[in-house]
């Protein structure tokens, strides 16, 4: 079978990335995590203190000025994306509050997005490929083959996010994460580049009520019927 290139876009906290894994793990495809590479940059500004400020009166120059020497190198490794920033594995610090919070606001600066759709689109060119994100179906691969986005209520994403994350950040409330989902849904919408947004050919996903095995059944389906 020919190899193509599926996109799955969506709102934050939608399980865009478990399924994606999955689905190149089925497929033998490769799976490219496209808000790993946001959440790295956004890593990569929280500890070089380009971030220092509130969000609203945000400077993102020194970011800008400083992506050339960014070296960043993406790993598929046992089932998991392995994020290497100048040869240091990042991937367990990807998931922390302070980077959450600031993602959106650094994916929005369009110098950060310029440079790494042209990364996403370079990996792209082989075909066989999975990418969850976004902008994915809209802007980086708007010519892939099968697209998907992802939606569900914003209480039960912010719940799933919440359980993902007392572990690690046990003084962590609810209603933060809740905030949280709630902005990052507002900026990833109204960016002036690359806005969250549907592709008009993309299969609508609703996974509030659904299991993540029901999800998967739910995609396999559509690849079983060609779309």
């Amino acid at each position: 079978m020919q190899k193509i290139i599926i996109a799955i876009d969506g709102y934050a906290a939608t399980g865009k990335s478990t399924q994606a894994k999955r689905l190149a793990q089925h497929l033998n495809y490769t799976y490219i995590d496209s808000g790993a590479m946001y959440r790295a940059v956004t890593y990569f500004a929280l500890e070089n203190n380009f971030c220092t400020t509130s969000q609203e009166h945000w400077n993102p120059q020194p970011l800008v000025t400083a992506l050339g020497q960014l070296q960043l190198e993406m790993r598929f490794e046992d089932g998991q994306t392995v994020v290497l920033l100048d040869g240091e594995d990042v991937t367990p610090a990807l998931r922390d509050h302070r980077v959450a919070q600031w993602v959106s606001t650094v994916a929005a600066v369009p110098e950060v997005r310029h440079f790494l759709v042209a990364e996403q689109q370079r990996i792209g060119r082989a075909k066989g490929i999975v990418m969850d994100g976004r902008d994915i179906g809209t802007v980086v691969f708007p010519e892939a083959e099968l697209k998907f986005f992802f939606t569900a209520d914003a209480k039960i994403r912010a719940q799933r996010r919440f359980e993902e994350l007392q572990n690690v950040q046990p003084n962590l409330t609810f209603e933060a994460v809740l905030e949280n989902v709630v902005q990052r849904d507002q900026q990833d919408a109204s960016r002036a580049v690359s806005p969250l947004r549907k592709a008009d050919d993309a299969i609508t996903i609703d996974v509030s009520q659904l299991s993540i095995d029901a999800t998967f059944d739910k995609i396999l389906a559509t690849l079983n019927t060609g779309g």
